[in-house]
């Protein structure tokens, strides 16, 4: 019981593929709008993830879905659930 609480608090991202030139490997990049504290105007961050896709479904302009997982490699931390939006 206490197992499936665990794999139920991972985190999920959406992102935009970057990159898919590695194989079984795509770049996602998260972009957040945050304020900034002082100056209050929006600054645009953004993160980049390496997620494991292994049918490798994902290309470049996709917007896709990605939820946390046990280290793949030395940089994946990641796995592609979903491709929500495919690119036009």
């Amino acid at each position: 019981m206490a197992e499936t609480n665990v794999r139920n608090n991972r985190k999920t991202r959406e992102g935009l593929v970057v990159s898919n030139k590695m194989n079984k490997t795509v770049v996602i990049a998260i972009i957040e709008r945050v304020r900034h504290p002082k100056y209050d105007k929006f600054i645009t961050r953004t993160k980049k993830l390496y997620a494991h896709d292994e049918a490798n479904d994902a290309k470049t302009g996709d917007k896709v879905r990605v939820v946390e997982t046990r280290p793949m490699s030395k940089t994946k931390r990641w796995r592609v659930v979903e491709v929500l939006e495919r690119a036009k």
